[in-house]
């Protein structure tokens, strides 16, 4: 039996009031780099000693004239979707945005300060967090981003955008196989990998480069548990370098990476880590795919809308309080996680749907195998965290992502069902143009 249940809701349109309907955009960066230590998410618990590169909130802000959306990619690990509500509620608050056009994603570099209460990883790993966030540099981080927001949506001018593809080898199935049936974190060649490289060109009306966005999906820890820098790992490593030479901001989205890592992993240091190879083996591949786009186009209808994924909770869970609305009992006793899925559709031939999960690439890469639309992009660790999903599958071979999940061998089934429902429903409505 099917647990999910699918509640929609319509297209989104907040801000000023806007004269005419011109496609515009805009871009900002805002750095939030800690200038003191900082306890470092993402391994055992330790304190950071120093920084190696900066780290940034990267924000996009779009406007149709009717609906108006910000994407903001940061250079974190992870955030609890308790975090991303509150943070939505003060841009609500403060500057009249619908928190629903609102996507907060997260590089998921393991080389970040912790940002806000840990939500659901207390339920895992409760001994990595005996002690306070620091509230005092959330509050920073807090008041960097909805500084950038209002910035990106004062800045906002008639622009154009285009897509396209780009394949890049950097990462590896981390799922390893040993001999006596275990499954440990590692390097996989044989396992299931997503290479895609899904690519926005944000354009002005005369072809300059206002912004890229570029969906990836890849664990941000080339460097491991005894680094001490401050990092944003391959993702701002990337980013950096594709800036560098496009001349234009990159944000870097994680895609299906709970079980993708990349192909050099685990140093101890940025100088004996091999991420400057990322440079090639990533950048290179999305100033590529930028070459890829054929053309773009100023005719843009932007629609926003939602699903709420639900499917059973692990047994034995102990689910934060703080997440109460991300859960329910049912009414046969059983307790169900509500996974919030965001979609973001350009026109007839482009949509992004995105999820608080450290999703599995195999379920992305079939939801997008058979969606309607030529270009489908998943935008993971999006507005929180609400573990690993992995395949039904892992979860028979355990390991470590199934152990830290809340979600049982019917999730998957039941994202899939539920998305792939929801993306032919709305290919179906009309739209815009075709692009390009």
């Amino acid at each position: 039996m099917k647990f999910w249940t699918a509640v929609l809701f319509s297209t989104l349109w907040v801000g000023s009031v806007v004269s005419g309907h011109e496609f515009r955009a805009a871009v900002v960066k805002k750095d939030v780099t800690p200038t003191d230590p900082q306890p470092l998410v993402g391994y055992a618990p330790r304190i950071s000693k120093g920084v190696h590169d900066r780290l940034y909130h990267r924000i996009l802000a779009i406007d149709d004239g009717t609906t108006q959306f910000f994407l903001i990619s940061s250079d974190f690990g992870g955030i609890s979707p308790a975090y991303y509500d509150h943070v939505t509620n003060r841009l609500a608050s403060e500057c009249g945005i619908d928190p629903r056009s609102v996507w907060w994603t997260l590089t998921h570099t393991h080389s970040a300060p912790e940002l806000g209460p840990p939500g659901l990883l207390t339920a895992f790993l409760g001994e990595r967090f005996q002690k306070p966030f620091n509230a005092d540099y959330a509050a920073f981080v807090e008041r960097q981003l909805i500084q950038g927001v209002q910035e990106a949506r004062a800045r906002l001018r008639p622009a154009m955008v285009g897509a396209a593809w780009g394949i890049s080898r950097a990462n590896i199935n981390r799922r390893a196989r040993l001999s006596d049936g275990r499954t440990v974190l590692g390097m996989n060649p044989d396992g299931a990998v997503d290479r895609r490289i899904g690519l926005l060109r944000l354009e002005e009306t005369d072809g300059r480069i206002i912004g890229l966005v570029a969906n990836y999906p890849i664990h941000g820890t080339v460097l491991g548990s005894q680094n001490l820098l401050v990092s944003g790992d391959v993702g701002g490593i990337v980013a950096a370098y594709v800036e560098h030479k496009s001349g234009a901001p990159l944000l870097f989205v994680n895609g299906a990476a709970g079980n993708l890592a990349p192909i050099y992993s685990g140093y101890a240091n940025p100088r004996e880590s091999q991420l400057g190879q990322f440079e090639v083996l990533l950048g290179d591949r999305i100033l590529a795919a930028n070459e890829e786009v054929g053309s773009t186009t100023r005719d843009v209808k932007l629609q926003l809308d939602s699903i709420t994924v639900e499917t059973p909770m692990k047994d034995g869970v102990k689910w934060p309080t703080e997440l109460a609305h991300y859960a329910r009992i049912s009414s046969a006793g059983q307790q169900i996680v509500r996974i919030p899925i965001r979609f973001l559709r350009f026109n007839a031939s482009l949509v992004v749907w995105s999820a608080p999960l450290e999703l599995f690439c195999e379920v992305s890469n079939e939801i997008r195998d058979h969606s309607p639309f030529p270009y489908t992009f998943y935008f993971g660790y999006t507005n929180g965290w609400l573990g690993y999903l992995p395949t039904a599958e892992e979860f028979t071979r355990e390991g470590y992502e199934p152990t830290v999940s809340p979600f049982t061998p019917a999730a998957p089934g039941d994202l899939v069902a539920a998305v792939s429902q929801f993306l032919h429903n709305l290919a179906s409505r009309k739209s815009g143009g075709i692009l390009h």
